[in-house]
């Protein structure tokens, strides 16, 4: 079951009626136009990660994100997102998006495609600099960001410090590095044109196998 234009669709008017009321009387069309797809989506990409990347194992129950937000601590007390998350876990235990995952898609009002690790935890992150320290590692992934960046992929990540963390060289040729809490890379842009296709999966695969380097040194350094 591809996403179709209605996906969309759906998702704009939830930002124009972010209501439980509203959600309600459309739920129906949450769960066939919006829900639905994503989860077939992620057993699609399951199916096709398995003829080149059997380690890596999608599992539709822990591979969506809910549509309700957390306003505990929000000022905006909006209850639903106006888009749609999946994510692809890298390897049959998974894990989750505390984990590097090879691919994850958010579509609706905001649109991001892309793989890495997007929230370290604290021994995480501790391991993630000592091995962009060490000449090796580091100059290995220094290589695939390039790498990558040339390609027209965006490194990203959700929080990075000003400076390099306290008693590093701040001139370390991989400062930047240094400075970032997680590491990520956003996938080129995403024609919308593209979503309502069955090219999406193939346009998703080509993009995952060639930020798979980094995933994989991801994994590698900070399991």
């Amino acid at each position: 079951m591809p996403f179709t234009p209605a996906t969309l669709r759906f998702l704009r008017q939830l930002e124009a009626h972010n209501n439980k009321q509203w959600f309600e009387e459309h739920r129906a069309d949450y769960e066939g136009k919006v829900r639905e797809p994503m989860r077939a989506l992620i057993l699609e990409m399951n199916d096709r990660f398995g003829e080149f990347a059997p380690e890596i194992a999608a599992d539709p129950k822990r591979g969506m994100f809910r549509i309700n937000r957390d306003i505990r601590f929000s000022k905006d007390k909006s209850p639903y997102k106006t888009h749609i998350g999946g994510y692809v876990p890298l390897g049959a235990g998974g894990g989750g998006p505390r984990n590097p995952v090879p691919l994850y898609v958010q579509l609706g009002t905001e649109m991001f495609v892309g793989a890495g690790h997007y929230m370290m935890e604290p021994d995480q992150l501790v391991r993630y600099r000592a091995a962009v320290l060490d000449g090796k590692t580091g100059a290995a992934l220094a290589k695939i960001v390039t790498g990558l960046e040339r390609a027209k992929f965006r490194v990203v990540s959700s929080d990075a410090l000003k400076n390099v963390p306290r008693g590093m060289d701040p001139e370390h040729p991989r400062a930047e590095l240094l400075k970032r809490k997680s590491l990520a890379v956003e996938f080129p842009p995403l024609p919308k044109k593209l979503i309502v296709s069955r090219a999406f999966v193939g346009w998703l695969i080509e993009r995952v196998e060639r930020a798979r380097p980094l995933v994989e040194w991801l994994a590698e350094e900070t399991a």
